[in-house]
């Protein structure tokens, strides 16, 4: 089974509610004050099965990378989910730079480019390989070019300010957890 997630981060179909997935900070058409809480890491949580193959890719950021885990996910004997930050007209920017903001996701740490291959535990590899650098821009750079963070800080200047030191936090624990992930020895 091959999954591939077109992952927008907008859930219209719900009617624009707030979910477990809407990103920190981030305003949705039942949720206008923005999200406190963070957004779940459905590769981690996907990964913790330990048999399926998982990655984080975005084109706009890096095709090279978004091909080899395609290849990788089609040649793994098992389950594989592949997660692709997508833009989407929601998101309140000229889709035409769609994939320059994908690129500052990815910059910022937002979205960190991961490839988890359990076929590797067997040549005693660490199955956890985080393609990413380190962010360059702060989180706000990627996130204040989207409407969806841009309606907070518009309609609540202190609460915006308030949610994107939040959401910051939150993408630097993520940066650190995948990095431990990726340099820990496949024994531990």
């Amino acid at each position: 089974i091959n999954i591939l997630v077109l992952d927008t981060e907008v859930y219209s179909n719900t009617g624009g509610q707030s979910s477990k997935a809407t990103p920190t900070g981030a305003a949705a058409k039942f949720a206008s004050a923005g999200k406190r809480g963070n957004k779940k890491d459905l590769a981690l949580q996907t990964a913790a099965y330990g048999n399926v193959y998982v990655a984080r890719i975005a084109f706009g950021a890096n095709p090279q990378q978004a091909l080899l885990a395609m290849r990788e996910a089609e040649a793994y004997d098992g389950p594989s989910i592949i997660l692709a930050y997508s833009h989407c007209i929601a998101h309140g920017y000229d889709l035409k730079d769609g994939l320059s903001q994908q690129a500052k996701a990815v910059a910022s740490g937002y979205w960190p480019l991961i490839r988890y291959n359990p076929a590797l535990r067997s040549q005693n590899k660490t199955p956890l390989i985080l393609d990413s650098p380190r962010p360059t821009i702060p989180l706000k750079e990627f996130a204040y070019h989207e409407l969806r963070y841009k309606t907070v800080a518009t309609s609540n200047p202190a609460r915006a300010e308030e949610l994107m030191t939040l959401a910051q936090e939150m993408v630097n624990l993520r940066w650190k957890t995948y990095e431990e992930l990726a340099t820990k020895s496949p024994s531990d």
